[in-house]
């Protein structure tokens, strides 16, 4: 009789231990297998991450692209894995690849094609960004990066081969000499031996094919304004890094010509956070930042009229062409919401109101 007890305690211990395998062994299961490439195929899908956008809408645009068998897998494998640091560009990517190659790929920006090493260099990136994303792709080190912008001899022969770089970007104020200058865009090499020469050419003829759409109207913006173009990829820079949307560049290229022709200081907090060399995002401006007196500062002492000594990061062409074309407006003033929002204004109390305007409604950016 107790025996049989037992045997039957047995048994139902067993099952129980059975069918809590099963619970907890069935989502792991299912978990492992969406995780797995959704083919065997190399098919390449390009995708665009734009600046901003959450885990959750990256997730839904590698399901709708069939990179991915799920999007809730994608989501548990980020919270897994503590992963926040998706980098904004455009990417190639394959459906051989497993959701884990599909994430690396995604935060290094390094995708592989035909056995060539392929990476995405961000548009408003500075120096410091391209530097990391070379260290980060291929055999070089930043320090690598530095250097090599330091080398009279090369930046002597970059100056007689390129129609658009001067001695402007000699200037011993300038922190990095081809900052701007190296355009945004996925390019391929054949492994990460590349040199950095040879990752600056191929950015070098890249801005050098894009400007060449636009040398006619840089010629005549030169002969109205006598900007050279060292200035106006400045001004594109600044295009940039203040503005998120297309729509809103022609508009806020006006406004930093309309401070210049007024004889009034740009006051662009990310030409400060630049001489600051603090990364916009990182942490807030000290008082002391913000009155330095640094070339680059367009909220310093004595900047008024003036732009900064150069370019502040890596520029797309929308910025190049508004720089060239701005929009006609009597703005002086703008501010960006939390969203990325922009809203213009004409005079220091109506752009004072929009800001009392933002904070009252919880749209003001705060650290």
């Amino acid at each position: 009789m107790e025996q049989n007890k037992a045997k039957k305690v047995k048994i139902i211990i067993v099952a129980i231990v059975v069918l809590a395998l099963l619970i907890i062994g069935t989502p792991v299961i299912w978990y492992n297998v969406m995780i797995q490439p959704v083919s065997t195929e190399s098919e390449k899908v390009s995708v665009e991450v734009k600046l901003g956008t959450t885990v959750d809408s990256i997730a839904q645009m590698l399901k709708d692209s069939n990179l991915i068998k799920s999007k809730e897998a994608f989501k548990i494998y980020v919270k897994l894995n503590n992963l926040s640091d998706f980098q904004a560009g455009k990417y190639e990517l394959y459906k051989n690849m497993t959701l884990e190659e599909i994430a690396k790929s995604l935060q290094s920006g390094k995708v592989y094609k035909d056995n060539q090493l392929a990476i995405t260099f961000i548009e408003g990136k500075n120096i410091r960004g391209i530097a990391e994303t070379i260290e980060n792709n291929t055999n070089n080190t930043k320090e690598d990066v530095y250097e090599t912008l330091k080398d009279e001899e090369y930046l002597d022969s970059l100056i007689e081969k390129y129609w658009f770089i001067t001695d402007e970007i000699k200037n011993p104020n300038i922190y990095y000499s081809l900052e701007g200058y190296l355009y945004p865009d996925t390019y391929f090499f054949e492994n990460e031996d590349v040199k950095v020469e040879e990752i600056f050419k191929v950015m070098l003829d890249k801005m050098e094919e894009v400007l060449e759409k636009y040398k006619e109207e840089y010629q005549n913006e030169l002969a109205k304004k006598q900007f050279t173009m060292h200035q106006i990829l400045t001004i594109a820079s600044i295009i940039e890094t203040e503005g998120i949307y297309d729509s809103d560049r022609k508009d806020i290229s006006s406004v930093i010509y309309n401070r210049l022709k007024q004889r009034m200081a740009i006051g662009s907090d990310v030409t400060t956070y630049y001489a600051a060399k603090i990364e916009i995002g990182e942490r807030d401006l000290r008082v002391s930042e913000l009155k330095s007196n640094n070339p680059y500062n367009t909220r310093g002492p004595n900047m008024e009229g003036k732009l900064p000594v150069g370019p502040i990061a890596s520029v797309a062409e929308a910025s190049i062409e508004a720089a060239l074309n701005p929009n006609d407006t009597d703005y002086l003033f703008f501010v960006a919401d939390k969203n990325g929002k922009v809203y213009f204004t004409k005079t220091d109390a109506q752009h004072n109101a929009k800001i009392d305007e933002l904070r009252a409604n919880n749209l003001w950016f705060e650290f």
